[in-house]
């Protein structure tokens, strides 16, 4: 234990704490420790009804990202392309891109997505587009079919949790 606790207290020296008091370890520790991400399905437990997800996420240490419902609407907040899943979804998993990015994050850091889609009949067009987005182990994920969201126009809303490197 001794070698971790000097490296993370040289490291803390390095930072310009040196000046500080014990008390700023943890705060520095929580601020630089790597984000690990590791999703599993458990041997122990089916699997899941389709390849597309996750069971559980693990991650360790670091911030995390909530990402509140996000539909596709334009820079006129009216909703961009009304009845078309396919752009719709273009449409939110851009906004989502450009939110990780904002943060030093992309779509692998994704621990979590919840979509609510007002016919489930188009989750093949909403899939198809995810899964260009998410190319590598899928997150946990919740797919709903609701009877309308807030604005009437839109088709889908998305919320994702991410780990922050």
């Amino acid at each position: 234990m001794l070698p971790a606790v000097m490296d993370r207290v040289d490291a803390a020296l390095a930072a310009g704490l040196g000046g500080h008091d014990l008390t700023a370890l943890p705060d520095h520790v929580r601020r630089t420790a790597p984000m690990r991400v590791t999703f599993d399905n458990p041997a122990t437990v089916p699997a899941p009804p389709n390849p597309a997800y996750s069971h559980t996420a693990h991650v360790t240490a670091g911030p995390m990202l909530y990402v509140a419902g996000q539909i596709a609407l334009d820079e006129n907040g009216e909703v961009d392309a009304p009845g078309d899943m396919t752009r719709q979804s273009e449409v939110v998993m851009s906004l989502l891109e450009r939110i990780l990015a904002a943060h030093g994050a992309g779509f692998a850091d994704v621990v979590n997505i919840r979509t609510f889609l007002t016919d489930i009949g188009l989750r093949a067009e909403y899939g198809a587009v995810r899964a260009r987005y998410f190319t590598g182990p899928p997150p946990t994920s919740t797919t709903v079919e609701v009877s309308r969201l807030f604005h009437p126009e839109a088709l889908l809303e998305v919320e994702i949790v991410a780990a922050l490197p």
